[in-house]
């Protein structure tokens, strides 16, 4: 009877155990990036009252007598499955598509963490709600990504000096259908070395079946066109550049400006900008004419916006329309998830049954990312409730044991009057 009155105790305690969980999991029903517990029990020790026995020439064997001395928690797990994404068109929102986790930093101290709701602090620091610093991979000026990663800063008052236009490289196609002498045209901007932008005319003029002339900044009708102005290409039967030389060309050309401090007229040759002409990507093939002048140079420009890309970089918009990456969001990856420890703050911890933080950038095994949504908790409320309900019967009839038990107690006590 104390042997079924203990069971039942332990039959509470789990229960109560497994409503704490579920309740826990209904309360963050709403919290972004939630991974919900699920409790798991087994049986604790036997009491063997008679062990088994082996079959003889004159006996069968016997199986041995056992009693249950009540149940335990066997594991209290995190189940980190995929939650649904919802959209939030705010620009610091990204949400991870598949496996892994943002790294955030507080100190020395690594976190682990699936909500990508993030901030700036008054430093331009991107950080999440509790002020942990997001981690980012370094981005040089070239654009390429480092390999090592720390704090990634946004300075909104950011200001990208002018780069001097140096080379223009001409690409897609020249229709082989144009009549010749017919004339194509593309307006571009170059920017001289005062980072001072100028409209610049580009023209294309078909002089014979494969063969075309350049000219910039130069109206190909106007008598005043001098011959050294003048870039002819080639092309062969198959609509390829024929002439390497000709690939790569340079030239000058005059802004025709006035300075902007002084009302007198700068000499003209002093004002011309030096250009590389490349026309290897160049073709001549039949259809519409579709030919792409494309200067390098940019104007000076400050930071007006800034969002992430599907790899986690983060892009930052300019005035002047250049997009530069300041940096790459990094993704830590675990063999065994469900061995992270729960931290405050809706983050992980790494264990010593989760295996090392495998850190790099979002792909290459880990999942993308979505700009403008945020994971949404994987707590399913029917699912809950009707665990609820488990456990309150459960709970219900651990105490029916208790009671049970305690009245045949009280039989005995009633044995001596």
């Amino acid at each position: 009877m104390l042997r079924s009155m203990y069971s039942g105790i332990s039959g509470l305690k789990n229960m109560q155990t497994k409503l704490d969980v579920i309740g826990n999991n209904v309360a963050n029903v709403n919290t972004y990036g939630f991974k919900k517990s699920r409790v798991t029990f087994s049986d604790t020790m036997n009491q063997t009252i008679s062990g088994a026995s082996a079959a003889t020439a004159n006996k069968g064997g016997t199986n041995a007598k056992q009693v249950g001395l009540g149940s335990t928690i066997a594991t209290i797990d995190t189940i980190h499955t995929q939650s649904s994404l919802q959209n939030t068109n705010r620009d610091l929102d990204v949400a991870i598509s598949g496996d892994g986790y943002f790294v955030v930093k507080s100190g020395d101290a690594e976190f682990y963490t699936r909500a990508g709701n993030f901030y700036l602090d008054d430093n331009g620091t991107l950080v999440n709600s509790d002020g942990l610093k997001v981690q980012a991979y370094k981005v040089d000026e070239e654009g390429n990504v480092s390999n090592e990663y720390g704090d990634v800063a946004v300075n909104v008052n950011a200001l990208l000096p002018a780069t001097a236009t140096n080379e223009i490289n001409f690409t897609e196609n020249l229709s082989s259908d144009s009549v010749d002498g017919s004339v194509f045209t593309q307006q571009i901007k170059v920017v001289d070395e005062k980072g001072i932008p100028h409209a610049t005319t580009v023209y294309f003029k078909k002089t014979s079946s494969n063969n075309w002339d350049i000219f910039i900044n130069q109206n190909p009708d106007d008598p005043k066109v001098t011959a050294n102005k003048v870039h002819s290409i080639a092309f062969d039967t198959n609509g390829k550049i024929t002439d390497a030389t000709k690939t790569k060309d340079l030239t000058e050309i005059s802004t025709g400006r006035e300075d902007d401090t002084s009302t007198t007229a700068v000499d003209e040759s002093k004002l011309t900008i030096k250009l590389k002409l490349d026309f290897s990507e160049l073709t001549q093939n039949k259809g519409t004419t579709t030919a792409l002048v494309q200067p390098n140079g940019y104007t000076e420009g400050k930071l007006e916006s800034f969002n992430f890309g599907s790899s986690g970089e983060i892009n930052g918009v300019y005035s002047n329309g250049l997009v530069k990456t300041l940096g790459q969001l990094a993704i830590a990856k675990f063999s065994n998830s469900s061995g992270l420890t729960k931290a405050a703050g809706n983050t992980f911890q790494e264990s010593i049954n989760s295996g090392t933080a495998d850190i790099g950038v979002a792909g290459n095994g880990r999942g993308t990312l979505r700009s403008g949504s945020l994971e949404m908790s994987n707590v399913d409320l029917s699912e809950e409730f009707t665990e609820m309900i488990v456990a309150q019967r459960a709970f219900q009839s651990n105490t029916r044991i208790i009671t049970t038990s305690d009245e045949i107690l009280q039989e005995l006590v009633n044995l001596k009057r």
